[in-house]
């Protein structure tokens, strides 16, 4: 059976609208770090590097044999992990040229190091790009966690991060750290921004 991650994997790509707690467990990404405004050609150069690596781990069995393990699955979503530089925390309000990211994709539990230093190499030769010499295959785990969907634009994230921390309150957790995660489960090329869904997550703790 085709694994379906809006399917198999709901509680971590399709959430309420509202602030749940959840455990997530390591998984597997291609990640490309990178810094800057996300409206400039750097950010959709690296998005594009990494859908390259992400599909030409699916379409391995058509270019020879299948990795032992493979399945059929769907592409994950593209995701990322934001951060600002000091000079970025340090202004009153946000500059987008002082964001700092890690993008992402995961990849199916079949995908070891060992084959993914192998199409890594073989994209390169393929489909050269600058940005794949600053790929990495990295394991990454969030653990516990606060969650919610956000659906409109990007730029009316704060008002559900917002919403997210006074659930932390009322939940006796404390937030970890100013980094959080998006999980961009709209394509924004083809979606009206009111109607874009992202994931938005990050990592908590139970107050003493």
């Amino acid at each position: 059976m085709k694994y379906e991650w809006k399917k198999q994997d709901k509680a971590l790509y399709l959430p309420a609208a509202e602030p749940v707690q959840i455990h997530v467990p390591a998984y597997n990404y291609f990640t490309l770090q990178g810094q800057g405004n996300p409206n400039q050609p750097d950010f959709a150069e690296a998005v594009g590097v990494l859908y390259s690596l992400s599909y030409a781990v699916k379409m391995l069995p058509k270019k020879g044999p299948a990795p032992e393990g493979y399945y059929e699955y769907t592409v994950f979503p593209l995701e990322g992990i934001w951060d600002l530089t000091e000079a970025g925390r340090c202004k009153a309000e946000l500059d987008k040229d002082e964001l700092v990211y890690t993008l992402m994709i995961r990849q199916p539990d079949f995908v070891t190091p060992e084959l993914a230093a192998e199409v890594l190499e073989k994209v390169k030769q393929s489909k050269p790009h600058p940005l794949l010499h600053k790929a990495a295959f990295d394991n990454v785990e969030d653990g516990h966690s606060v969650q919610m969907l956000h659906i409109g634009p990007y730029d009316d994230e704060p008002g559900s991060f917002s919403r997210m921390e006074q659930y932390c309150a009322g939940q006796g957790l404390r937030r970890l750290s100013k980094l959080h995660r998006e999980i961009y489960i709209s394509d924004a090329r083809r979606t009206q921004a009111e109607k874009l869904r992202t994931v938005l997550r990050f990592t908590v703790t139970q107050e003493v």
